[in-house]
């Protein structure tokens, strides 16, 4: 169920997406509202679920995840017991930052960040191949992010 959002609300998520640290008066001033208010609002966007938490957007390469790759799975079978462990594994590794389930041609597809080419064959050819149900992997390396939104985008 969507949430019923004003001008204000989308304004308030619009500066918490940039900076979600932002005092609560700061965020008022820039949005033109009483403290108060505006901590009544963040509250209620907090309760409903439209502000699901609070994060710090960390830089991989900053912490030594030099290497990203986009990687395309297909698994042997699409049985319910097959995609739960894959699942399941999947998310115990800590090399995957991301993993989608898609449709088309491919089962899934993961975001992977590692120190280096050596860590990330060491991940293709070891660990990933060997996880439950795998069939085929292919894989493309980010050579350079272009635009990255952490964002969600707002009307």
């Amino acid at each position: 169920m969507q949430a019923e959002l004003d001008r204000t609300d989308l304004r308030i998520l619009r500066e918490l997406q940039k900076d979600g640290r932002l005092p609560i008066v700061e965020l008022a001033e820039r949005v033109s509202l009483s403290a108060t208010a505006c901590q009544r609002r963040v509250r209620k966007l907090e309760d409903s679920g439209v502000i699901a938490r609070y994060a710090a957007v960390l830089d991989p390469a900053a912490l030594g995840q030099q290497v990203q790759a986009f990687v395309r799975v297909n698994i042997e079978r699409q049985s319910k017991d097959t995609t739960l462990a894959f699942q399941d594994a999947v998310q115990k590794r800590p090399e995957v930052r991301a993993c989608y389930v898609m449709t088309g041609e491919l089962d899934y597809l993961l975001h992977v960040a590692v120190a280096d080419l050596q860590a990330f064959a060491e991940f293709s050819m070891k660990v990933l191949i060997g996880l439950p149900g795998v069939k085929d992997v292919r894989s493309s390396l980010v050579l350079e992010a272009i635009k990255k939104d952490e964002g969600v985008r707002l009307p």
